[in-house]
């Protein structure tokens, strides 16, 4: 059995907001496997549907370019803050975000093998062997992602906690609505959604979360467990789904009517057609 610690306990108790000697206590019973204490509170009914934050990180940065034509998200990571500060790593991390707008590369190997375009002497990768002898700890390019814009489309990014998390938002059906898409982007970071649209949560997520839900209602009518059923599915898409969510900035409005209304105020169809979370570690 796995012995539980106190960090144990505040992971629990920052995923699931339950009272730290509940957390232990299920941390106890389930022999110190979080996701095992998780799936059991909420079977008590003493959790709600939690979302995937309080995991061990790695130290390191998310960086942002833009060329006009592409945007594009480098995440790099180090051994310790410390270096992850450095202005030498954050330029190298900078540099990396405009090499990948800059060639669009298919993937982190394809990218370590090209040439560094500021010297062509070096592939990506010995750039990145020299950043590592210049400051001492291992470091390593965990993961990119390049987004070419499209006409008729507003994209936006917001980056937070000094480049700890960054969000991006695709607004389709009219140019120039990088606010609104900024805004979104806000939300998205502050109420980490996992999907766009119920249409997107995997058929086996949703057969879990029933499984949890009945759980919860045992002893009932096959009708009204039913409708409890349905019930529940749709606080879980609200909690979860990123149209459905409540907007943090005006929380009468769903992302979706935040969005419908917007593009009734311009005469035009908008829609979110994709958003993405980066947190460092994750």
């Amino acid at each position: 059995m796995t012995q539980v610690t106190a960090q144990m306990v505040k992971e629990l108790r920052d995923r699931t907001g339950v009272g730290m000697s509940k957390c232990k206590e299920a941390l106890q019973q389930a022999g110190g496997d979080i996701e095992l204490a998780i799936e059991n509170l909420r079977k008590a009914g003493v959790a709600s549907a939690v979302k995937k934050e309080g995991r061990a990180t790695d130290e390191g940065t998310i960086k942002v370019a833009d060329n006009g034509s592409t945007l594009a998200l480098v995440e790099v990571n180090a051994e310790t803050d410390f270096v992850v500060k450095n202005e030498n790593f954050q330029m190298f991390v900078q540099n990396l975000a405009e090499e990948v707008c800059a060639t669009s590369p298919a993937n982190v190997e394809d990218f370590l093998k090209q040439k560094f375009s500021k010297d062509p002497n070096l592939t990506i990768d010995g750039y990145r062997a020299t950043i590592v002898q210049s400051l001492g700890e291992n470091i390593q390019i965990r993961r990119i992602e390049f987004f070419p814009k499209k006409g008729n489309s507003s994209l936006m990014t917001y980056t937070h906690s000094g480049g700890k998390l960054v969000t991006l938002v695709e607004l389709a059906g009219a140019e120039g609505e990088e606010t609104l898409a900024k805004d979104i982007a806000m939300h998205v970071a502050a109420e980490a959604p996992e999907y766009l649209s119920s249409n997107e949560v995997p058929e086996r997520v949703v057969a879990h979360e029933k499984e949890i839900a009945r759980a919860q209602v045992q002893n009932k009518p096959d009708t009204i467990i039913e409708k409890i059923l349905e019930g529940k599915l749709r606080a879980y898409y609200n909690q979860v789904c990123l149209l459905n969510q409540k907007f943090v900035k005006d929380p009468d409005l769903t992302i979706q009517a935040l969005v419908e209304k917007r593009g009734k105020e311009i005469g035009k169809s908008l829609s979110v057609s994709q958003f993405l979370r980066w947190r460092v570690g994750e």
